[in-house]
């Protein structure tokens, strides 16, 4: 999308009177007014991604607004074209908005309606253009981009994280809240190494019962114990060659911990109930939710195993601290749910994405991607009764409250504008000093951000 310093308006009437006093109108309220009187030469060099709005009369020589209609939407049919009218023209110009017209005023068009009516236009052409660009992004997303997804300095972090350690072969221990993202990050380790057409066999710690935790990861030889009726292969050796991703680590039992310990100390296993150690090629990759020292300390987690686990450390931040992914997030999370829904996808309006950006996200990215499910869904509380919860529970005052959310505004716009001070400041309708002022105020360094 081209930077536009000023919301373009393209005026089209053939009465040159009615033409001067829109277009004097529109340049007194801050619009780059272009204003012709024909028609069929008004809509030469206008593109897909032009930022702006057509105002134009309905009966014109040569090309009528519904004509004009047709041509604009043969360009984009997501351009908004308002139609102004005489009186007797109204049914035409109902008619016209049926046809994806956005508006008609009637004339003479009174300034304050011409004005707001353009605004509104105006916020949504933008809008629209602003969630073509997220989609573009995503659709052009390669490699780790297309798997990590952000443009957040958390983000970009945690993918060259992964990209340095991909390939190394050392075990690695994912340190992560719920809902964060332990597991892309430990399948991104797998898929971007040598590995890569091994296995990658995952066991969920916190799932499987004491009792058959054991058997699960080491297998058994028939007869092992009572109902062992033949042999189990273990998750271990079902990862030779490959990678094995233990999530919540922190759930295993102790005794377990002691062989698991021994296995990567030796990379070779018995199976329960056998004799011959079994050869493993392995990289093991664990993952938690807490802190396994404290664990230690409490005599909860063997400090031996912790530190074989521990070679390397990979932090996946949580939502709240890479707000500025939202946006993208959730317009790819939403695209995903409707394809597979067969529903279509929602807009990412102003008012929703306040909402977002104001959450909390205490289940992180995993209840972002919910909460894009229900927006697709058509549920009219897509945050549901925990944002109502959250919200009653809150004990700061509410001046607190929207200094976090007006904050988040402000990263999130900056961020989407490739941190463009002008384009930023357009995008949330407030003057570049106002902006300025509002970064001072949240602590939003002006030397990270650029004019335009």
């Amino acid at each position: 999308m081209p930077e536009q310093t000023t919301p373009a308006v393209l005026l089209i009437d053939d009465e040159e009177e009615v033409l001067l006093s829109c277009a004097q109108t529109l340049d007194l309220e801050g619009f780059a007014v272009r204003a012709e009187q024909r028609p069929a030469g008004a809509l030469q060099g206008l593109t897909a991604d032009w930022p702006g709005v057509i105002v134009t009369d309905v009966r014109m020589p040569g090309m009528d607004g519904f004509a004009l209609l047709e041509a604009v939407q043969e360009i984009d049919a997501e351009i908004p074209v308002v139609l102004i009218t005489g009186h007797g023209d109204v049914a035409m110009a109902m008619r016209a908005v049926r046809a994806g017209a956005y508006d008609f005023i009637e004339k003479p068009a009174p300034p304050e309606q011409l004005v707001e009516i353009v605004r509104r236009a105006h916020a949504q052409r933008r809008l629209v253009l602003e969630n073509r660009a997220l989609r573009a992004k995503l659709a052009g997303l390669e490699r780790l981009e297309g798997r990590i997804i952000g443009h957040s300095a958390a983000a970009a972090r945690l993918r060259t994280l992964v990209a340095d350690l991909a390939d190394t072969d050392v075990d690695v221990l994912i340190l992560g809240e719920t809902g964060a993202g332990k597991e892309v990050t430990a399948r991104c380790l797998h898929d971007f190494s040598r590995r890569r057409d091994k296995p990658f066999v995952a066991v969920n710690c916190g799932a499987i019962p004491e009792t058959m935790i054991e058997t699960e990861l080491f297998g058994h030889e028939a007869g092992a114990f009572t109902g062992a009726q033949g042999r189990r292969t273990g998750k271990l050796e079902l990862a030779d060659g490959g990678t094995l991703f233990l999530d919540e680590i922190e759930s295993m039992p102790m005794s377990v911990q002691v062989r698991l310990l021994r296995a990567l100390q030796e990379r070779a296993i018995e199976r329960l109930g056998g004799n011959s150690l079994i050869s493993l090629d392995i990289r093991v990759i664990a993952a938690t939710k807490v802190d396994l020292l404290e664990l230690v300390a409490q005599g909860r987690f063997r400090e031996d195993l912790y530190y074989r686990l521990n070679v390397v450390t990979l932090p996946v931040p949580p939502l709240r601290e890479r707000r500025e992914d939202i946006p993208l997030l959730f317009t790819y999370f939403a695209a995903q749910a409707a394809a597979r829904m067969r529903r279509p996808e929602p807009e990412l309006t102003p008012e929703l994405l306040a909402q977002l950006l104001a959450h909390s996200w205490p289940g992180n990215v995993r209840e972002l991607r919910n909460v894009a499910e229900r927006v697709v869904l058509g549920i009219r509380d897509p945050l549901g009764g925990l944002a109502t919860a959250l919200a009653e529970e809150r004990t700061e005052p509410l001046a607190e409250v929207m200094d976090r959310v007006e904050r988040a505004v402000l990263e999130a716009a900056l961020a989407r504008h490739g941190g463009r001070i002008g384009r930023t400041a357009e995008a949330l309708g407030i003057m570049r000093k106002t902006l300025y002022l509002k970064m001072r105020k949240h602590g939003l360094d002006k030397s990270h951000y650029r004019e335009d």
